[in-house]
């Protein structure tokens, strides 16, 4: 079937019909489109504010667990008294009921003065240490461990040996033919304390 121009005038409403719905469909795919880029966009910046705010609550939480740890350990060198004024007396008390303990012959000692560790301070703390050469004569090597073991243990500061020198004895030695002692130990220990940087 032919449409002549006669047959325009008729059909130009359904046309013009046609048009419009076209125009309109056109115009609802856009705005849909628009629409869903507007909400993808939207949902991305949810999800990105959301992994944003996870990701702030795990570094919170870190912290947190960080400063409890690092509590309890200023808590433990609080209680063994090696925050502070280092406790000389203390030490040599100690070292004094270790020679008993160990049935030692011989344990000498000096402790030289205080010094500061270099490195800036640790949490508003500073490090000082006081380096002690210790002589003694010992039975045997378990002796030194057992001895450097109670240090750690008992001692009013942090215990860091630097170097621990065995030697057997002469023969000859009073020592040696009574049966007191075989061996003799030169080491060089580091007392470490803390002291809080501000009130220095």
């Amino acid at each position: 079937m032919k449409l002549g121009r006669a047959d325009f005038p008729k059909v130009r409403f359904s046309l013009l019909v046609a048009v419009l719905m076209l125009a309109a469909g056109v115009v609802a795919v856009y705005v849909s489109h628009t629409n869903r880029e507007a909400a993808q966009a939207a949902r991305d910046g949810t999800i990105a504010e959301r992994n944003e705010a996870a990701s702030k609550l795990q570094q919170v939480r870190q912290e947190e667990a960080d400063i409890r740890q690092r509590s309890l350990v200023f808590k433990a060198l609080e209680a063994r008294g090696t925050i502070g004024e280092e406790q000389r007396l203390e030490w040599v008390e100690l070292l004094k009921d270790l020679r008993g303990k160990y049935h030692l012959a011989d344990l000498e000692y000096e402790i030289m003065p205080q010094r500061q560790l270099e490195g800036n301070p640790t949490g508003g703390f500073v490090f000082y240490a006081s380096l002690m050469k210790l002589h003694a004569k010992l039975l045997h090597e378990e002796d030194l461990t057992r001895l450097i073991g109670d240090l750690r243990k008992d001692a009013r500061a942090l215990i860091r040996v630097r170097i621990c020198n065995l030697a057997l004895l002469p023969a000859e030695t009073e020592e040696r033919s009574k049966g007191l002692a075989n061996l003799s130990a030169d080491c060089e220990i580091d007392w470490l304390t803390l002291r809080d940087s501000v009130a220095r």
